[in-house]
């Protein structure tokens, strides 16, 4: 005959064996929802992919230009911070100037100021290789850069393309290097030039009306610092010339 007790007082094995159930249940969900957690937090940490295409392209080229790569310079815009957040492991920067649609990469200067040296060419980048301009090079630049001032106090800044002929900017050209005597050999000689600074990014290639488009890098480049220290070397090279004269 059953006691009346046993159907009040629980059984101690049933209980062990619901508990049991019971914690394994939890056990799984809880396995589960770590899952499910560690998951979201993986795909929350993957790189979008158009930040993976602007960080490939700026680490290609240095440089995203508006008017060639709309949809890239406007991934640049709109994930500004991902991006700089990816490049600052690698002591580099991303620098935008949305008036004149460019996007390019600096290298970060947080540790050159933290560590200063007397000799700024002693520091490098592991993977930045650093290009000299030669004088003409340089020279160039400059009257490229002016005629990237006037054309925006002209027109505004970002407005158009800012284009230059040959033919305009070849006599300023020659007015700091002198005539060979021949038109061919001033010409050959100043498209020369124009095709290496198409490698730093500052100028088109020669287009079939034989004109050039000034990009928009170059008011980064050619800033006023820069400009500065070219006034200063082309003093110096003068003031050694005449002294050579005279001696």
């Amino acid at each position: 005959m059953t006691d009346f007790f046993d159907s009040v007082v629980p059984d101690s094995e049933s209980d062990s064996a619901s508990s049991e159930e019971s914690g394994s249940e939890m056990a799984q969900h809880g396995c589960k929802g770590s899952e499910e957690i560690a998951s979201h937090a993986d795909l929350e940490s993957q790189t979008p992919s158009i930040v993976k295409q602007a960080i490939g392209e700026l680490l290609k080229t240095g440089v995203v230009d508006e008017s060639a790569k709309r949809e890239l310079f406007g991934h640049c815009v709109t994930h500004q911070t991902v991006i700089n957040q990816k490049l600052e492991p690698l002591d580099l920067a991303l620098r935008l100037d949305t008036h004149r649609g460019v996007a390019f990469v600096v290298v970060a200067d947080g540790d050159r100021e933290q560590e200063p040296s007397d000799d700024a060419d002693a520091w490098s980048h592991p993977l930045v290789r650093r290009q000299r301009l030669t004088l003409e090079q340089s020279l160039l630049i400059a009257l490229l850069r002016q005629a990237f001032v006037m054309h925006e106090q002209e027109m505004g800044v970002g407005q158009t393309n800012v284009k230059i002929a040959v033919d305009e900017l070849l006599p300023q050209y020659l007015t700091y290097f002198g005539d060979s005597g021949s038109d061919q050999k001033n010409e050959s000689r100043l498209l020369t030039q124009l095709d290496h600074l198409k490698g730093y990014g500052v100028v088109s290639g020669v287009d079939k009306n034989q004109e050039v488009t000034i990009r928009p890098l170059i008011a980064h480049l050619a800033n006023p610092r820069s400009l500065t220290t070219l006034l200063e070397t082309l003093q110096e090279k003068c003031g050694a010339d005449t002294g050579e004269e005279k001696s």
